[in-house]
């Protein structure tokens, strides 16, 4: 189990694939880190994502990028528990895990993309999410928020503020507003298999981490 930090601040999840983690998320995590004084961001890689095929690239590599990417800010976490769980890495099964480590009391908030909140309804036991944590909606450029159904009423009817996150374990929807990122992970990838440099789109010792182990190599 990773440390618990101190501070009465609010605990976030941030999960995803990290087939690399770059600056994009690095960038968008720390502002979510200062803007809503969170104690902590824990970085969850996925091992098997129930909503899109494996990554190419294993689960334990992918983590491994996470913790040499995250070294030197305190606040952030590397979370390797659905690596450590067998079969899809159903996200209400890591938070009811978190909820029992944190305790009754203590924030709880799941960060995701407008992306992520459309397809929500699709994921496993959505309905429960918000019994056990907040939602953290980041608002990117070109996203439209669901003005209907189910979704909209859920963002109406549990609409909160930043405060909400550390005064209440759960139960609020929470839209932020970031720096735009232009970088994904996805172009990064692109490159590397076009043998080109991804230099000033993730950290150097994520590079090297890769070039090591022959990562996203270049394709003949």
């Amino acid at each position: 189990m990773s440390q618990l930090p101190s501070s009465r601040g609010a605990v976030a999840v941030f999960g995803g694939t990290f087939n690399p983690i770059h600056f994009g998320h690095l960038r968008s995590a720390l502002e979510l880190l200062e803007s809503l004084e969170l104690a902590q961001l824990r970085f969850m890689p996925a091992s098997e994502p129930p909503h899109r095929e494996a990554p190419e690239v294993s689960a334990e590599h992918r983590a491994a990028m996470v913790e040499r990417a995250i070294t030197g800010e305190p606040r952030f976490v590397c979370d390797q528990r659905e690596l450590n769980r067998a079969g899809p890495s159903y996200t209400i099964d890591s938070l009811a895990e978190l909820r029992a480590e944190l305790g009754e009391r203590r924030g709880l908030c799941l960060v995701m993309g407008c992306d992520a909140l459309l397809g929500l309804p699709s994921w496993h036991r959505w309905g429960e999410l918000l019994g056990l944590a907040h939602l953290v909606i980041l608002a990117r450029p070109g996203w439209a928020l669901p003005a209907e159904g189910a979704l909209a009423a859920l963002l109406r009817d549990h609409a909160g503020s930043s405060e909400d996150l550390s005064q209440k374990p759960a139960g609020a929807v929470v839209t932020q507003t970031l720096r735009p990122q232009d970088i994904s992970a996805t172009n990064i990838r692109a490159l590397l298999q076009l043998g080109f440099s991804a230099r000033y789109l993730l950290p150097e010792s994520v590079l090297a981490y890769i070039a090591e182990r022959g990562l996203y190599a270049k394709q003949e």
